[in-house]
């Protein structure tokens, strides 16, 4: 494997390495870019539709939820709000899978090409971040036809708090695989675990409804409130829809500011988990 002109492999007695060519940053820089085409590549080889699976996976998903969710709350569930949370969702639900089996499912190169090992789960977590970047243009085009037929309220696209909403979520996820990408080469069940463990996370966070269907069930009870918005997505999901939708403030209580620190903190501790744990990566895979 090759990382374009600012890297190669060298042989040495230790094994194969990759030994920058250039400056370090611009060959870091390089192989991480060929990691991210490789990854983006892998996913849709042999796929008839390709690309077009990343858009029509969440436009599915939104439209199962609204209908069955109508069902049951009635029109106070409008399908924009839904769209821009299933699109947040998948990329989020994407980049913890990628992420979690980005080491592991590279055993041969972890084993035989010494670089820097965090390239792996950061490759998976930029590759899913192009993707979302990219159904953004379907999601806006799809709450326009929403919008220009009433059934949702108009598009309004907010050049602060879209990019800043859209970083934090990467900065979580890029955590999250980073924390998940070393706990499954030391504990194969992780991924049985994580499959559980974000059922309940896509439950419990403001996907598939807004915060205002909470509205009775938060009144009165601000340690509930308080628990719903330490949960990072819900700050997070929020601002998207304010960034994206017209009618949709970003107005969030104080406890939100913790939620958001969220992302940050799970970043420096997925950094600091897989740095320490990556030394025996070779000898577990």
């Amino acid at each position: 494997m090759t990382a374009g002109s600012a890297s190669r492999i060298v042989n040495t007695r230790l094994g194969a390495r990759i030994e920058p060519s250039g400056p370090r940053v611009r060959a870091t820089l390089e192989l991480l870019g060929a990691l991210v085409g490789r990854e983006l590549k892998g996913r849709y080889k042999g796929s008839a539709l390709g690309f077009l699976w990343a858009v029509l996976v969440p436009l599915f998903m939104a439209a199962i939820y609204v209908v069955f969710l109508r069902m049951l709350v009635g029109r106070a569930l409008t399908p924009d709000r839904v769209v821009v949370g299933v699109f947040a969702w998948q990329f989020t639900a994407q980049s913890v899978q990628a992420g979690m089996a980005s080491v592991t499912g590279n055993a041969n190169l972890v084993k035989k090409v010494f670089f820097p090992r965090w390239l792996l789960p950061a490759a998976s977590t930029l590759a899913q971040l192009i993707n979302y970047l990219l159904s953004l243009l379907v999601q806006f085009a799809v709450l326009g036809v929403l919008a220009a037929r009433g059934a949702a309220a108009g598009v309004s696209v907010d050049p602060l708090l879209l990019p800043a909403a859209v970083a934090l979520l990467t900065m979580l996820n890029f955590g999250m695989a980073l924390l998940l990408a070393a706990a499954h080469v030391h504990f194969r069940d992780t991924q049985h675990l994580v499959g559980v463990l974000l059922s309940a996370w896509f439950f419990v966070s403001p996907v598939m409804y807004d915060l205002d269907l909470l509205r009775p069930w938060l009144a009165g009870r601000p340690w509930l409130e308080a628990a719903v918005w330490l949960n990072p997505l819900t700050p997070l999901l929020t601002g998207l829809r304010a960034a994206s939708l017209d009618g949709v403030a970003w107005l969030p209580p104080p406890w939100a500011a913790a939620g958001l620190a969220v992302a940050p903190a799970t970043l420096a501790l997925g950094a600091a988990v897989f740095r320490r744990a990556q030394r025996h990566f070779a000898d577990l895979l």
